[in-house]
């Protein structure tokens, strides 16, 4: 079948339906001479008189019931699956996918998404732990999680969370064989835990402040490790002073488990920030996760 004998077909059935072409016209937005015309120019195609016309009414012949018997479920199926594709489009669903810290993930984004993507069961989301930059466009991911002050300047930005800070924690044990450092350039003699960084290869360098002089001290340890959890870990069995973000050891520190030090020394960081390219177009099942973790007031 040509696509104009099936467009020309669904304008017989409006005719058929209204028993007008005057009203059919109007339905379907087009004048009565070109809706007869076409009409006319169907029935010589197929070669059967689809309609009867007097001056009073249009009915369908008897060819023309049965046409309209076999097209007419057929255009209502059709119709219906349309329908289903549209609510599709409007409702969220697919894969989201976001590549972050650990931090950031226990922090901030697991926290504000679990209680969210429970009534969103169409909403795949795909948490890629890593603290490297990643190329969010090269390596197809949806969006990003990085300090305020690592976002490129060609992303849109949306803060999550709010500032935080390093702390330096060792155990009881560790300060019991060797006292605690009073100042940051103290800890070139202590047994530190170190952090590898993705992105760069290279250790990182302890930053400090206070007074508004900053420090960045190369520290030396046994351990070094690419993640937060198993610095803490470490530390809390003696293995030597690690420097951690403050809301995850808190805890320890209340309960006695790990002692700060060189907290008047501690800075601040920019809270975290999710991020994605500016010419993204966003999907429903991308918004809500936006919407979930954006910062409020």
């Amino acid at each position: 079948m040509k696509r104009e004998d099936l467009n020309d077909m669904l304008w017989f059935l409006a005719v058929a339906e209204e028993r007008s072409f005057t009203k059919a016209a109007a339905k379907l937005g087009t004048s009565q001479s070109t809706l007869s015309h076409t009409i006319k120019n169907l029935e010589a195609r197929m070669g059967l008189r689809l309609l009867t016309r007097t001056t009073r009414s249009v009915s369908p012949t008897e060819a023309g019931e049965r046409l309209i018997r076999s097209l007419a479920p057929r255009i209502e199926e059709i119709e219906g699956e349309i329908d289903q594709l549209m609510e599709i489009r409007d409702t969220p669903s697919g894969t989201v996918r976001i590549t972050l810290s650990d931090h950031a993930l226990e922090s901030v984004v697991w926290p504000k998404l679990c209680p969210v993507i429970k009534d969103y069961p169409d909403i795949k989301v795909e948490l890629n732990t890593d603290n490297a930059f990643r190329n969010i466009v090269e390596d197809r991911f949806d969006a990003g999680v990085r300090l305020g002050e690592s976002v490129d300047k060609d992303m849109i930005a949306v803060r999550i969370g709010p500032d935080w800070r390093l702390v330096a924690v060792g155990s009881p044990a560790y300060f019991a064989r060797r006292p605690a450092p009073r100042s940051p350039q103290e800890l070139v003699a202590h047994n530190c835990i170190n952090h590898r960084q993705s992105r760069s290869g290279g250790l990182y360098s302890w930053e400090f402040e206070k007074d508004e002089k900053e420090l960045r001290v190369r520290v030396e340890g046994q351990l070094t490790f690419a993640t937060s959890y198993p610095m803490i870990e470490a530390a809390a069995n003696g293995y030597g002073i690690a420097y951690l973000p403050e809301d995850l050891v808190e805890k320890d520190i209340a309960s006695g488990r790990l002692l700060q030090v060189l907290d008047d020394w501690s800075p601040m960081f920019p809270g975290y920030y999710l991020y994605y390219p500016s010419r993204r177009q966003n999907s429903p099942a991308f918004k809500v996760i936006v919407d979930a973790l954006r910062v409020v007031g």
